[in-house]
């Protein structure tokens, strides 16, 4: 079985959008160098950032992202990002209204169900969780195994948070990853497990 990875672009102050989910200019670093990041045309990258993400993104058989997030992208048009395989939203809510129920799509309610629909479809790839109010309750839940940071060099001053609603400590490791990109440095923590 593959690593839960928690992952987002973030700001200095710990937001990975405003109040009103504009990300401002969180994601420059995507846009700011001479590497293609995939095949879309729209995301340069700098080496360092390209030899840092590519991996990574190829690692991952799962997203597991929220239903505020399925909505603010349309649903990403039922084509999941970055060539990911599978997207399970956690929800309350069904599918939308002639939503394509043959697109690799799964919605679940709660995040132990997401969690167990992810592992099954990721078999041994990662799933990967989007930072934000999920990721909180999945890191508090104990099922993150790393957390991966790609620090903009911006101040938001509030926002939605990259941890969500965590209020308790989680002690992580490292970091033992350190990537200057341009307009970005990337980190990678693993997650601290408890011992009783």
């Amino acid at each position: 079985m593959g690593n839960v990875v928690m992952n987002a672009s973030v700001s200095l102050d710990g937001f990975i959008a405003g109040e009103n989910d504009d990300p401002g200019p969180l994601f420059e670093w995507l846009v700011s160098g001479d590497v293609p990041l995939d095949d879309s045309g729209v995301l340069n990258v700098s080496q360092a950032s390209y030899d840092h993400i590519r991996p990574y993104w190829d690692e991952i058989g799962v997203t597991i992202a929220g239903r505020h997030v399925f909505d603010l992208t349309d649903g990403w048009d039922g084509q999941p990002p970055s060539g990911i395989d599978h997207v399970v939203v956690v929800t309350h809510r069904p599918a939308p209204d002639g939503w394509d129920a043959s697109t690799p799509f799964h919605f679940v309610e709660g995040i132990e169900a997401a969690m167990a629909t992810a592992k099954e479809l990721a078999g041994d790839r990662i799933v990967e969780v989007a930072a934000g109010d999920v990721g909180g309750q999945m890191l508090a839940a104990g099922f993150v195994d790393e957390v991966r940071l790609d620090v903009a060099p911006v101040v938001l001053g509030a926002g939605k948070r990259y941890f969500g609603s965590v209020d308790t400590q989680h002690l992580l490791e490292g970091p033992d990853i350190v990537v200057q990109g341009n307009r970005v440095l990337h980190l990678r923590y693993r997650v601290r497990r408890r011992t009783t």
